[in-house]
């Protein structure tokens, strides 16, 4: 069969458009596979709240400076979720709400709320006429189902924080009838799905996509059609392969349609997409769940100064001079984790040291700067604080996270230094 791509007269959508549309789907089919990984491996109930011990997710490029806890939330017309945040000073804490595309719809923290920092919330899908008990504040949502992520910072006190988690509370008011999961393909992250992801697309589409993307919704919608021929539908399944996922993969170290610079990506946008599905699907590959950049902004480094791709058994360093450290660009932490390049999971490693953060003791130099190292094996005369080990044998990249983002993180102009090999 000829490629629609070479033929005008085709009635078939060309390659590029088969490709694009495969793309904006994975991001959904991304967060529905994860839920139903939720539900059927996590023992998942709705509106329930999940407390995860610290360091217990598995998704990839998780954020081990927090405390997390999790939930799918479900509300209709007739009821609202209330959810109780206690009392928090001087500690990090958000409860974000995501809708089934990865758009951030609500974060519950002193910063978005500053009147009514903690006490009772009423979440509630927007337009319904719910009571709400007196001294809540009503939260409005575009979305009767939601992926919930509690992040309180662990800070120098772990205990402190578990015990502040624990005391976040969800409770269901009305009766709002479960929905059922959608199950679309299932997949392998390390072989994502060809033409039949789009045997899921019309239940994957029946989640809302709040951003204005219909006309990738209809080019989705004509390649269902178009795949009723087993003829189009193994060309179709061609493409995803041999372009789709290629250009997908192409992507990725500049997670969508970011900028690198001084070998570190960050991204165009998070948590609230516009149009740009490409980094949304990225994003939601490489970093489910999220947060909008006024919470935090995320930097990638796979690339050192060369812009050549940081070597598995190589030892590099960073460092930040003394006008510039890290703290400077954070209201609340940074941290910086070593993760497997492919799937983001971070890198055992004996010392069983993972991150490195505001509460590692790292040591500066005499002239006020900061050098951090990252490899195998600890340079010699290197403090070992100052060490994140990254394995060996396996490719690795860096994430680095600015929580409450100010300065140059906030407004664009900043990116890490860069990564230098040392040996």
């Amino acid at each position: 069969m000829a490629s629609a791509q070479s033929n005008p007269a085709s009635k078939f959508l060309p390659d590029s458009a088969v490709g694009d549309a495969y793309i904006y789907l994975l991001g959904r089919l991304l967060i529905t596979r994860q839920q139903q990984v939720d539900f059927d491996e996590e023992g998942f109930v709705w509106n329930e709240l999940l407390h995860r011990k610290p360091g217990q997710v598995d998704w990839p490029n998780p954020n081990l400076d927090v405390a997390y806890s999790e939930a799918w939330v479900t509300i209709d017309e007739a009821s609202t979720l209330l959810v109780t945040v206690p009392r928090i000073t001087g500690r990090y804490y958000t409860v974000e709400f995501i809708n089934g595309w990865g758009e951030t719809l609500a974060n519950l923290n002193e910063r978005c709320y500053p009147d009514h920092p903690n006490g009772l919330f009423a979440i509630c899908f927007q337009g319904s006429d719910v009571e709400v008990p007196s001294g809540a504040m009503r939260v409005d949502v575009p979305a009767k189902t939601m992926r919930v992520l509690l992040r309180v910072e662990l800070g120098a006190n772990w205990d402190d924080a578990i015990a502040l988690q624990h005391q976040f509370k969800f409770e269901i008011q009305g009766n709002p009838q479960a929905p059922e999961i959608p199950r679309t393909v299932m997949f392998d992250m390390a072989h994502l799905p060809g033409v039949e992801a789009f045997e899921s697309a019309e239940l994957a589409m029946q989640e809302k996509d709040l951003s204005p993307l219909d006309d990738m919704q209809a080019k989705v919608r004509a390649i269902v059609s178009e795949i009723a021929d087993p003829e189009r539908r193994a060309e179709v399944d061609r493409v995803i392969r041999t372009k789709a996922q290629a250009d997908f993969a192409a992507a990725a170290p500049y997670i969508g349609r970011g900028w690198i610079r001084n070998g570190w990506a960050r991204e165009s946008c998070c948590g609230h997409w516009g149009t740009d599905w490409l980094t949304r699907t990225t994003v939601n590959y490489g970093g489910i769940w999220a947060n909008v950049m006024d919470e935090v902004v995320y930097y990638r480094g796979a690339l050192d100064k060369n812009l050549s791709w940081v070597e598995a058994g190589g030892t590099y360093s960073l460092t930040f001079p003394a006008d510039a450290l890290p703290e400077k660009f954070a209201r609340y932490f940074w941290s910086i984790i070593a993760v497997d390049r492919q799937f983001r999971h971070v890198l055992p490693n004996p010392l069983e040291r993972y991150l490195l953060n505001k509460e590692s003791g790292v040591v500066k130099s005499s002239d006020g700067s900061l050098t951090l190292y990252f490899g195998p094996a600890k340079p010699d005369g290197v403090p070992n604080a100052n060490w994140l080990p990254t394995g060996a044998g396996k490719p690795w990249s860096l994430t680095f996270r600015f929580y409450g983002p100010q300065g140059g993180v906030a407004d664009g102009t900043f990116y890490p230094p860069p990564l230098i090999r040392m040996a």
